[in-house]
């Protein structure tokens, strides 16, 4: 049985998020008070109402109850994000997203039940930055407050050398987890694996140590 959503705000986060299950094919119910942007989802999503999502009542009669994950995107109105998760919370609601506009609005957040916090902005911002740094940081994925994934292009730093050669794990203490080469994708590389110009090595480790290892390995001189 297909997954039921639900994304309460159409901004450009909530819209994003909108569009992309529905475009996986997934059952989305589109919410926002402002008409013309549940205007612009009827297309897209299963279903686009106005309602208010701080109305318990207007939520119910919505069938809120039979769904099986909510991502709040509210705006900028923090007191209106709470509220809408505090009754969702009250609602049963399996799973709730939601997107923080500051780490205060974030503990708050944890406190009342949501079972995932994000923030869109602050998240890209660390993306963009890694990506700024250096053209072989192809992408950077934060896990926790500490750790991350990075995927690097290697260059000349790496070009024809083994893992065994580099040393990463002992000299920065970060995981080579694959290696990107053309159509193929190497999982687990043993320590014997001869680095390519243009592999794309996908890398684990705490973001002190992939910062060092981005520093020496990844940006050229």
């Amino acid at each position: 049985m297909k997954k039921e959503f639900a994304v309460i705000g159409l901004g450009r986060f909530g819209g994003s998020i909108c569009r992309e299950l529905s475009r996986e094919g997934m059952e989305v119910l589109a919410l926002d008070l402002d008409e013309d942007k549940v205007n612009e989802y009827r297309d897209i999503a299963s279903h686009a109402v106005i309602a208010d999502s701080t109305d318990e009542n207007a939520l119910k009669e919505l069938g809120f109850r039979n769904i099986d994950h909510v991502i709040v995107a509210i705006g900028d109105n923090i007191q209106a994000s709470m509220l809408t998760t505090l009754i969702l919370k009250e609602m049963g609601i399996k799973m709730i997203t939601v997107k923080a506009q500051n780490d205060y609005h974030e503990k708050i957040l944890n406190k009342i039940g949501a079972d995932q916090v994000v923030h869109p902005e602050r998240d890209m911002g660390k993306r963009i930055a890694h990506n700024i740094i250096s053209n072989n940081i192809l992408d950077y994925i934060e896990l926790s407050d500490d750790h991350s994934v990075v995927e690097v292009k290697a260059g000349s730093k790496m070009s024809g050398r083994t893992l065994v050669d580099l040393d990463i794990r002992a000299e920065y203490g970060c995981n080579v987890v694959a290696i990107k080469r053309e159509k193929d994708v190497i999982v687990s590389p043993m320590a014997t694996e001869e680095i390519r110009e243009s592999d794309v090595l996908i890398v684990i480790g705490a973001d002190k140590d992939i910062s060092r290892f981005e520093k020496n390995l990844v940006v050229e001189d």
